[in-house]
């Protein structure tokens, strides 16, 4: 009140245009802004007033030029303003489309147009998200630890992002952001599968199937549209990281029952990506695909990529390729990446008992310091990396020995100091501060690579500590402040790392239909299934105390095995712990209670 009620739109720096239209109380117009798009990119816009203008024009942002009374303008950086009465209230309702100005308006019908006040706009969003996250009901923690766990589910629940808008017959429809032509159909965008092929997915698959098999589909169409199968959309491809892990998304979806796409056309368009280096980042096609085909690694140099990690990273995908094509009976490519995905031994230093960089001649790369990042390794170093064998943890204990070193060497990551060498990043990033303040080790919950670890534990004899391990970092590392959180969101991924786990569960080796057992947080967990089963998970007696399990049943029946199925949570049921202070250590110590590895002992 008594200031002028004035709203100004700014173009930025590329090319934008503006139309005013005073009579209907609206501004139209679209944004040319961004990276990983198509030339000619246009992000329309309409926005509707329920008042009328006071007075308006255009500007542009080079020279602060300003045209009063000015309707349209179009170039690079150019804007509007309005200005209304003082003292009144103003509502807008804005939408947006990267199809056209009409399917702006169309979208904004179809969104706001019978809503007449902000507060009705709030309550229909308010009914979605509860009846989202009400999918989920914890019951028996304390109000802190569901404040914490719903907080997880918003934020895991906000990706992928929606990239198909609903045309005026509401059929789904897209702008590519791959070939710049609109498409009949669904497509999803801002995600980096290194991020959550690890965790986001797997939940996503067990409370939305539905919309993971259009996902799955909309990948296959993206690779249509440009040649490669999407690793990190923003929204079109980037190509940050490593790895080729749609192939993690394809596959972990066929094992799960999600069968809307063609299996041929994914390991088709897999192979593809294995054989090539596309022009994008390093995690579009395969970079050192050469190297890693004849030699079986991707060699160190002291300008390599995380040689190491691609490695490693390769040798999963390439087994997520291998099981999708033997479970569809594509005997071609399960041979091809049958003698591909045990590469991760190459890389594996049988004097030290870590994952090393090596040269292109056999070599080890020299002057190695396993607590040093960089180099062979992305965001991490030699203490993280050398886990990173979802689909063979078997093979891996084999590799260092056994049961007792592997047990030993993942004590280790716990009991070692929180120290950093910053290596060839030359300074402290911000995935090592977060390591050093959550102050557990060489265990970095703050960033993907190691967030597996733990459960590891239970492949080797001695799931009671993973247990311990999982309950520490769900009290210690996460809570509902603004603080309450070991790092990036990462898309969804540290969020859904927190879900599942405190719910029981986790996927180690997405592409095959296992989750492992954990340590619930909560004494009752209720999922309410898609198709409106229900599965439970029960902990009787649990408590920040009584973290160990001392039996299980599943639907009744006594249970040891330390992983239980999709199927077992899709067809509903009850899974029921008994929880203690003190471990049970002769509960789930067979071959057939562990979990899935490719190895035998």
């Amino acid at each position: 009140k008594g200031k002028q009620a004035n709203i100004v739109l700014d173009g930025y720096t590329k090319m934008s245009m503006v139309t005013i239209d005073a009579a209907k109380m609206q501004i139209t117009g679209y944004v040319n802004n961004g990276a990983y798009v198509p030339n000619g990119f246009r992000n329309y816009f309409i926005i509707s007033f329920n008042k009328r203008f006071k007075s308006f024009g255009t500007w542009e942002n080079k020279n602060n030029t300003i045209a009063k009374e000015n309707a349209t303008a179009e170039g690079a950086g150019v804007g509007a303003y309005v200005q209304f009465d003082d003292g009144i209230t103003v509502q807008a309702k804005v939408a947006v489309s990267y199809i056209s100005l009409n399917q702006a308006g169309i979208t904004l019908q179809n969104e706001l147009g019978k809503f007449t006040s902000v507060q009705q706009t709030i309550n229909a969003a308010a009914k979605v998200w509860n009846s989202l996250l009400g999918r989920v009901l914890v019951e028996g923690g304390t109000e802190e630890e569901k404040a914490t766990f719903y907080s997880c589910l918003f934020r895991a629940s906000l990706f992928s992002h929606q990239f198909f808008e609903y045309d005026k017959d509401g059929q789904p429809t897209y702008y590519s952001p791959y070939d710049a032509k609109v498409h009949a159909g669904y497509m999803y965008t801002d995600n980096g599968f290194w991020d959550t092929f690890r965790s986001q997915f797997p939940l996503t698959n067990i409370l939305h199937p539905t919309m993971q098999g259009r996902y799955m589909q909309a990948l296959l169409d993206a690779q249509k549209q440009c040649g490669w199968l999407p690793a990190w959309s923003a929204p079109g491809e980037g190509g940050s990281m490593i790895g080729n892990h749609a192939i993690s998304l394809l596959a972990d979806a066929w094992a799960k029952g999600i069968r809307t796409f063609s299996a041929d056309s994914a390991l088709k368009a897999y192979f593809h990506e294995a054989m090539n280096k596309g022009p994008w980042g390093p995690a579009n096609g395969r970079e050192g695909w050469k190297d890693y085909y004849q030699i079986g690694y991707v060699p160190f140099y002291p300008k390599s990529y995380g040689s190491t990690a691609q490695t490693l990273e390769y040798a999963y995908d390439d087994f997520c390729a291998y099981n999708l094509a033997k479970m569809t009976g594509n005997t071609f490519y399960e041979a091809i990446f049958a003698r591909q995905m045990y590469n991760y031994k190459n890389v594996f230093d049988s004097t030290t008992n870590f994952m090393r960089g090596r040269l292109a001649n056999g070599d080890w790369a020299p002057k190695f310091d396993p607590f040093e990042w960089g180099g062979p390794y992305i965001e991490g170093n030699a203490w993280q990396y050398s886990w990173s064998v979802f689909h063979d943890v078997q093979g891996l204990i084999n590799l260092m020995g056994g049961d007792k070193q592997f047990i030993a060497k993942i004590d280790s990551v716990f009991s070692l100091p929180a120290t950093v060498n910053v290596g060839m990043y030359g300074n402290m990033i911000h995935e090592m501060s977060e390591m050093v303040a959550c102050n557990m080790g060489q265990y970095a919950q703050g960033n993907q690579p190691v967030q597996h670890l733990i459960y590891l534990y239970n492949y080797a004899g001695e799931p009671w500590k993973a247990q311990q391990h999982i309950r520490e970092v769900t009290s210690k590392l996460y809570n509902a402040t603004e603080n309450g959180y070991p790092g990036d969101e990462d898309q969804g991924g540290m969020s859904s790392w927190y879900v599942l786990s405190a719910l029981g569960i986790y996927a180690v080796c997405p592409g095959t239909d296992q989750y492992v057992i954990g340590s619930p947080v909560f004494k009752k967990a209720t999922i309410t299934l898609e198709d409106g089963k229900k599965f439970v998970i029960e902990a009787n007696n649990n408590s920040p105390q009584n973290v160990y399990l001392q039996s299980a049943t599943l639907n009744g029946q006594p249970y040891t095995h330390n992983w239980i199925t999709y199927a077992d949570i899709k067809n509903g049921g009850t899974l029921h712990f008994e929880m203690s202070s003190q471990p049970n250590k002769s509960r789930g110590l067979s071959n057939e209670d562990k979990p899935f590895s490719l190895s035998k002992k």
